[in-house]
Protein backbone atom coordinates (compact mmCIF):
# COMPACT_ATOMS: atom_id res chain seq x y z
CA UNK A 1 0.00 0.00 0.00
CA UNK A 2 1.25 3.48 -0.81
CA UNK A 3 2.26 5.64 2.19
CA UNK A 4 -0.38 8.27 1.44
CA UNK A 5 -3.11 5.58 1.54
CA UNK A 6 -1.85 4.27 4.87
CA UNK A 7 -1.76 7.82 6.21
CA UNK A 8 -5.33 8.46 5.13
CA UNK A 9 -6.54 5.18 6.59
CA UNK A 10 -4.82 5.90 9.92
CA UNK A 11 -6.30 9.39 9.97
CA UNK A 12 -9.81 8.05 9.38
CA UNK A 13 -9.32 5.46 12.13
CA UNK A 14 -8.28 8.12 14.62
CA UNK A 15 -11.24 10.29 13.66
CA UNK A 16 -13.64 7.40 14.15
CA UNK A 17 -12.26 6.63 17.60
CA UNK A 18 -12.35 10.25 18.65
CA UNK A 19 -15.72 11.12 17.13
CA UNK A 20 -18.64 10.38 19.47
CA UNK A 21 -20.52 7.82 17.44
CA UNK A 22 -22.88 6.79 20.19
CA UNK A 23 -23.72 3.12 20.28
CA UNK A 24 -26.74 1.25 21.39
CA UNK A 25 -26.75 -2.16 22.99
CA UNK A 26 -27.86 -4.19 19.97
CA UNK A 27 -29.41 -7.28 21.42
CA UNK A 28 -29.45 -10.11 18.91
CA UNK A 29 -26.80 -8.99 16.40
CA UNK A 30 -23.71 -6.82 16.86
CA UNK A 31 -22.13 -6.77 13.41
CA UNK A 32 -21.10 -4.37 10.65
CA UNK A 33 -22.15 -5.56 7.17
CA UNK A 34 -19.39 -5.41 4.54
CA UNK A 35 -21.49 -6.27 1.43
CA UNK A 36 -20.15 -9.83 1.32
CA UNK A 37 -22.65 -12.38 -0.04
CA UNK A 38 -22.92 -16.15 0.13
CA UNK A 39 -22.01 -17.74 -3.23
CA UNK A 40 -24.92 -18.68 -5.47
CA UNK A 41 -26.67 -21.79 -4.14
CA UNK A 42 -24.69 -21.90 -0.88
CA UNK A 43 -26.70 -22.31 2.34
CA UNK A 44 -24.94 -20.64 5.27
CA UNK A 45 -25.47 -20.56 9.03
CA UNK A 46 -24.20 -17.77 11.29
CA UNK A 47 -24.58 -17.96 15.08
CA UNK A 48 -24.71 -14.64 16.96
CA UNK A 49 -24.31 -14.56 20.75
CA UNK A 50 -23.80 -11.53 22.99
CA UNK A 51 -23.45 -11.34 26.77
CA UNK A 52 -23.40 -8.19 28.90
CA UNK A 53 -21.59 -8.83 32.21
CA UNK A 54 -22.12 -5.15 33.02
CA UNK A 55 -25.18 -3.77 31.28
CA UNK A 56 -28.02 -1.33 31.83
CA UNK A 57 -29.96 -2.54 34.87
CA UNK A 58 -33.30 -0.90 34.10
CA UNK A 59 -35.52 -2.37 31.32
CA UNK A 60 -36.21 -0.13 28.33
CA UNK A 61 -39.93 -0.47 29.06
CA UNK A 62 -42.01 -2.37 31.66
CA UNK A 63 -41.60 -6.11 31.18
CA UNK A 64 -38.68 -5.83 28.76
CA UNK A 65 -35.61 -8.05 28.75
CA UNK A 66 -33.00 -6.36 30.95
CA UNK A 67 -29.56 -5.95 29.42
CA UNK A 68 -27.52 -6.45 32.61
CA UNK A 69 -26.08 -9.98 32.72
CA UNK A 70 -28.33 -11.10 29.85
CA UNK A 71 -27.43 -13.40 26.97
CA UNK A 72 -28.94 -12.55 23.58
CA UNK A 73 -28.50 -14.33 20.30
CA UNK A 74 -29.92 -15.80 17.13
CA UNK A 75 -29.10 -18.35 14.41
CA UNK A 76 -29.00 -16.58 11.03
CA UNK A 77 -29.81 -18.78 8.03
CA UNK A 78 -28.78 -17.41 4.61
CA UNK A 79 -28.86 -18.51 0.96
CA UNK A 80 -26.94 -16.99 -1.94
CA UNK A 81 -29.63 -16.50 -4.62
CA UNK A 82 -27.70 -14.51 -7.25
CA UNK A 83 -24.29 -12.80 -7.34
CA UNK A 84 -26.01 -9.62 -6.06
CA UNK A 85 -28.77 -10.97 -3.76
CA UNK A 86 -28.80 -13.01 -0.56
CA UNK A 87 -31.91 -14.08 1.38
CA UNK A 88 -31.79 -14.62 5.12
CA UNK A 89 -33.87 -15.70 8.11
CA UNK A 90 -33.18 -15.04 11.79
CA UNK A 91 -34.88 -17.85 13.70
CA UNK A 92 -35.33 -17.87 16.59
CA UNK A 93 -34.22 -14.70 18.38
CA UNK A 94 -33.65 -15.73 21.99
CA UNK A 95 -32.43 -14.31 25.28
CA UNK A 96 -31.71 -15.31 28.83
CA UNK A 97 -32.61 -12.60 31.32
CA UNK A 98 -30.94 -13.09 34.71
CA UNK A 99 -34.32 -12.71 36.43
CA UNK A 100 -36.81 -13.93 33.81
CA UNK A 101 -34.81 -16.86 32.44
CA UNK A 102 -34.94 -18.03 28.82
CA UNK A 103 -37.32 -16.54 26.27
CA UNK A 104 -38.05 -16.39 22.53
CA UNK A 105 -37.91 -12.82 21.27
CA UNK A 106 -39.13 -13.08 17.69
CA UNK A 107 -38.11 -13.76 14.10
CA UNK A 108 -36.67 -11.65 11.25
CA UNK A 109 -36.62 -11.91 7.47
CA UNK A 110 -33.60 -10.42 5.69
CA UNK A 111 -32.90 -9.40 2.08
CA UNK A 112 -29.37 -8.28 1.22
CA UNK A 113 -28.51 -6.61 -2.09
CA UNK A 114 -24.87 -5.80 -2.85
CA UNK A 115 -22.37 -5.26 -5.64
CA UNK A 116 -21.08 -8.64 -6.95
CA UNK A 117 -17.67 -9.89 -5.78
CA UNK A 118 -17.43 -7.26 -3.04
CA UNK A 119 -14.41 -8.90 -1.40
CA UNK A 120 -12.35 -8.28 -4.55
CA UNK A 121 -13.38 -4.65 -5.08
CA UNK A 122 -11.85 -1.46 -3.72
CA UNK A 123 -15.20 0.31 -3.26
CA UNK A 124 -18.24 -1.71 -2.17
CA UNK A 125 -21.86 -0.85 -1.61
CA UNK A 126 -25.20 -2.47 -0.94
CA UNK A 127 -28.34 -2.37 1.17
CA UNK A 128 -29.87 -4.78 3.68
CA UNK A 129 -33.53 -4.84 4.66
CA UNK A 130 -34.90 -6.64 7.71
CA UNK A 131 -38.53 -7.26 8.65
CA UNK A 132 -39.07 -8.23 12.29
CA UNK A 133 -41.85 -9.75 14.35
CA UNK A 134 -41.09 -9.05 18.01
CA UNK A 135 -42.28 -10.55 21.26
CA UNK A 136 -43.74 -8.29 23.95
CA UNK A 137 -40.53 -8.60 25.97
CA UNK A 138 -38.32 -7.47 23.08
CA UNK A 139 -40.10 -4.44 21.66
CA UNK A 140 -43.23 -2.39 22.33
CA UNK A 141 -44.11 -2.77 18.63
CA UNK A 142 -44.73 -6.22 17.16
CA UNK A 143 -43.64 -5.26 13.62
CA UNK A 144 -40.46 -3.27 12.97
CA UNK A 145 -37.92 -2.97 10.17
CA UNK A 146 -34.31 -2.01 9.58
CA UNK A 147 -32.84 -0.33 6.51
CA UNK A 148 -29.07 -0.78 6.40
CA UNK A 149 -27.17 0.93 3.57
CA UNK A 150 -23.60 -0.36 3.16
CA UNK A 151 -20.62 1.60 1.87
CA UNK A 152 -16.99 0.66 2.27
CA UNK A 153 -13.45 0.58 0.98
CA UNK A 154 -11.00 -2.31 0.83
CA UNK A 155 -7.69 -0.44 0.86
CA UNK A 156 -5.46 -3.52 1.26
CA UNK A 157 -4.77 -4.25 4.04
CA UNK A 158 -7.16 -1.76 5.71
CA UNK A 159 -10.97 -2.03 5.45
CA UNK A 160 -13.30 0.88 6.23
CA UNK A 161 -17.01 0.01 6.33
CA UNK A 162 -19.95 2.26 7.22
CA UNK A 163 -23.57 1.20 7.83
CA UNK A 164 -25.84 4.27 8.23
CA UNK A 165 -28.73 2.22 9.66
CA UNK A 166 -32.30 3.48 10.03
CA UNK A 167 -34.91 1.65 12.13
CA UNK A 168 -38.66 2.09 11.84
CA UNK A 169 -41.79 0.99 13.68
CA UNK A 170 -43.97 2.19 10.78
CA UNK A 171 -45.14 5.20 12.77
CA UNK A 172 -43.92 8.04 10.55
CA UNK A 173 -40.66 9.26 9.05
CA UNK A 174 -39.86 11.58 11.96
CA UNK A 175 -39.98 8.66 14.40
CA UNK A 176 -37.45 6.62 12.45
CA UNK A 177 -34.22 6.26 14.44
CA UNK A 178 -30.67 6.74 13.18
CA UNK A 179 -28.39 3.97 14.44
CA UNK A 180 -25.16 3.91 12.37
CA UNK A 181 -22.27 1.51 12.80
CA UNK A 182 -18.65 1.68 11.61
CA UNK A 183 -15.81 -0.82 11.26
CA UNK A 184 -12.13 -0.18 10.58
CA UNK A 185 -10.03 -3.34 10.25
CA UNK A 186 -6.45 -4.30 9.52
CA UNK A 187 -6.07 -7.60 7.67
CA UNK A 188 -2.92 -9.63 8.23
CA UNK A 189 -1.45 -11.93 5.58
CA UNK A 190 -2.02 -14.86 7.96
CA UNK A 191 -5.79 -14.48 7.60
CA UNK A 192 -6.32 -12.81 10.96
CA UNK A 193 -7.91 -9.37 11.20
CA UNK A 194 -8.07 -6.84 14.05
CA UNK A 195 -10.77 -4.18 14.05
CA UNK A 196 -12.36 -1.31 15.89
CA UNK A 197 -16.16 -1.12 15.61
CA UNK A 198 -18.60 1.50 16.81
CA UNK A 199 -22.38 1.25 17.13
CA UNK A 200 -24.56 4.33 17.49
CA UNK A 201 -28.06 5.35 18.48
CA UNK A 202 -28.75 9.02 17.91
CA UNK A 203 -32.47 8.65 18.52
CA UNK A 204 -35.45 9.61 16.35
CA UNK A 205 -34.97 12.05 13.46
CA UNK A 206 -37.55 14.40 14.92
CA UNK A 207 -35.94 14.38 18.37
CA UNK A 208 -32.24 13.49 18.42
CA UNK A 209 -31.05 12.64 21.90
CA UNK A 210 -28.58 14.82 23.77
CA UNK A 211 -25.04 13.51 24.11
CA UNK A 212 -25.63 12.17 27.61
CA UNK A 213 -28.81 10.35 26.59
CA UNK A 214 -27.28 8.59 23.63
CA UNK A 215 -25.71 5.20 24.26
CA UNK A 216 -22.01 4.91 23.37
CA UNK A 217 -20.10 1.69 22.85
CA UNK A 218 -16.89 0.82 21.02
CA UNK A 219 -15.72 -2.74 20.28
CA UNK A 220 -12.28 -4.28 19.91
CA UNK A 221 -12.68 -7.22 17.53
CA UNK A 222 -10.62 -10.13 16.21
CA UNK A 223 -11.63 -12.09 13.08
CA UNK A 224 -10.39 -15.25 11.42
CA UNK A 225 -11.60 -17.02 8.29
CA UNK A 226 -10.70 -20.65 7.63
CA UNK A 227 -11.84 -23.29 5.15
CA UNK A 228 -13.96 -24.88 7.89
CA UNK A 229 -15.30 -21.98 9.96
CA UNK A 230 -15.29 -18.20 10.23
CA UNK A 231 -15.35 -16.62 13.65
CA UNK A 232 -15.35 -13.19 15.24
CA UNK A 233 -14.91 -12.31 18.90
CA UNK A 234 -15.16 -8.87 20.42
CA UNK A 235 -15.41 -6.87 23.62
CA UNK A 236 -17.39 -3.64 23.79
CA UNK A 237 -17.00 -0.82 26.29
CA UNK A 238 -19.65 1.75 27.11
CA UNK A 239 -18.72 5.42 26.99
CA UNK A 240 -21.74 6.91 28.78
CA UNK A 241 -24.17 5.97 31.53
CA UNK A 242 -26.82 5.33 28.87
CA UNK A 243 -24.91 2.39 27.39
CA UNK A 244 -23.93 -1.08 28.55
CA UNK A 245 -20.66 -0.90 30.42
CA UNK A 246 -19.14 -4.10 29.03
CA UNK A 247 -20.38 -6.51 26.36
CA UNK A 248 -18.87 -9.65 24.84
CA UNK A 249 -19.81 -10.91 21.38
CA UNK A 250 -19.14 -14.14 19.47
CA UNK A 251 -20.05 -14.81 15.83
CA UNK A 252 -19.53 -18.20 14.19
CA UNK A 253 -20.27 -18.77 10.49
CA UNK A 254 -20.11 -21.84 8.27
CA UNK A 255 -21.27 -22.79 4.77
CA UNK A 256 -23.43 -25.89 5.31
CA UNK A 257 -23.96 -27.10 1.75
CA UNK A 258 -24.53 -26.01 -1.85
CA UNK A 259 -27.68 -26.63 -3.85
CA UNK A 260 -27.21 -28.25 -7.25
CA UNK A 261 -30.06 -28.65 -9.72
CA UNK A 262 -32.64 -28.15 -6.99
CA UNK A 263 -31.12 -30.58 -4.44
CA UNK A 264 -28.30 -30.19 -1.89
Amino acid sequence: MKPITLFRAATILLMLIAFPLQARAQGDEIQVYDAGLAPIGVFNLTLHNNFAPSGIKEPAFPGAVTSHQSLNGVPEWALGVTNWFEAGLYLPLYSRDKDRGWGIDGVKLRTLFAVPDADDRRFVYGANFEFSFNSEEWDTTHFTSEIRPIVGWHLRPVDIIFNPIVDTSYDGFGNMTFVPSVRVAYNFASGWAMAVEEYADFGAFNDFKSGGEQSHQIFAVVDRSTKYLDFQIGAGFGLTDASDGFTLKLILAKDLFKFKRGTP
